[in-house]
């Protein structure tokens, strides 16, 4: 049986690293061009990696110092090798712990949790499509934070654009061509073009881009739901009455887990239906800071499986929806 504040205090502990590796992403995310770790020069042609130019021999080649051979070897050692080894290790990660990457280092899922907070103190609401509000005892919203979301979300959009931007051509040139008005017609227009669009979709549609638009989180499910012994949210459903008296200071009407998703999931439901989850754990923590609210409760409902743990409740979930198909039916 599970120490209930011991339970609490390790998910509260889990998240606080988990805001610690997303900062550090963060910021990496956004100087990794300024400091040359990774970035692919248009002008000139040339990818940096580590503060180091990387070559493919290509240009070797056409300067006649290389042979053929020996150009067709560095391909393969510099280029394709690598390639598909961060691949296979990506999708080895998501084949065994899901979505880690979304929910744990992706710069945009770090701001869908930052303006998921700004909206909830303007509107009360997580998401502009949420049914509805989710507010404390005595909590009420504020119009004022209505400028400061737009603001945040428009504000981050123009940086997302930038910061693209300067993947593919010199930091300083974009950066100095910003702070001196000397940016190009085409470069002025990417920016304008993608930060109002990064700006509306960061407004309206940042869960729904996590969920169904990008192509990284995409494989990273499919990985994830091709492995049942993967890392997987277990609900112990035939506790599932004692979710009625569910309350935390984030969701003091119940459905806690629910409320705090930032994708905006139920996470009790089966795997299948889950498809989109980023394993940030925050239904975990409500789950147990609601448990640990509530004498009569032995352990908290949802809890983290992996391995064999993880394959019986994959094989518990199939049954479950088996039954339930032949119920309906």
């Amino acid at each position: 049986m599970a120490d209930t504040p011991a339970a609490h205090r390790h998910s509260r502990q889990l998240q606080r690293r988990r805001r610690v590796t997303q900062g550090c992403f963060f910021a990496l995310f956004l100087l990794a061009p300024a400091l040359n770790l990774l970035r692919f020069d248009l002008n000139e042609t040339q990818l940096w990696v580590l503060g180091q130019p990387w070559s493919l021999g290509i240009d070797a080649l056409q300067r006649g110092q290389v042979s053929a051979n020996e150009a067709a070897i560095s391909l393969i050692l510099r280029g394709i090798l690598p390639g598909l080894a961060l691949v296979a290790l990506f999708l080895g990660v998501a084949w065994r712990w899901g979505r880690l990457y979304c929910g744990w280092l992706c710069p945009h899922f770090s701001l869908v949790e930052g303006l998921n907070a700004l909206l909830h103190k303007a509107c009360g609401k997580f998401s502009l499509w949420d049914a509805q509000p989710s507010l404390r005892p005595g909590e009420e919203t504020q119009r004022r934070w209505w400028p400061i979301y737009a603001f945040s979300c428009a504000s981050f959009g123009f940086l997302w654009a930038i910061t693209l931007l300067t993947y593919l051509l010199p930091p300083q040139t974009i950066w100095g061509g910003l702070l001196q008005g000397t940016l190009t017609v085409n470069q002025s227009r990417f920016i304008l073009i993608a930060g109002s669009a990064f700006t509306l979709e960061l407004l309206f549609a940042r869960h729904l881009f996590c969920r169904f638009g990008c192509a990284v989180g995409l494989f990273q499910s499919l990985a994830w739901m091709a492995n049942p012994r993967a890392l997987v949210v277990a609900f112990k459903r035939e506790r599932a009455s004692d979710c009625r008296t569910c309350s935390t200071e984030h969701a003091p009407a119940g459905s806690a887990c629910d409320s705090v998703c930032p994708m905006r999931l139920r996470p009790r439901q089966i795997k299948r239906l889950m498809f989109s989850c980023v394993q940030c754990g925050r239904c975990v923590d409500q789950c147990a800071e609601s448990q640990q609210g509530q004498a009569q409760l032995p352990e908290p409902q949802l809890e983290w499986t992996v391995g064999l743990e993880a394959l019986r409740e994959t094989l518990k979930q199939q049954k479950q929806a088996q039954q339930h198909n032949k119920s309906s039916q």
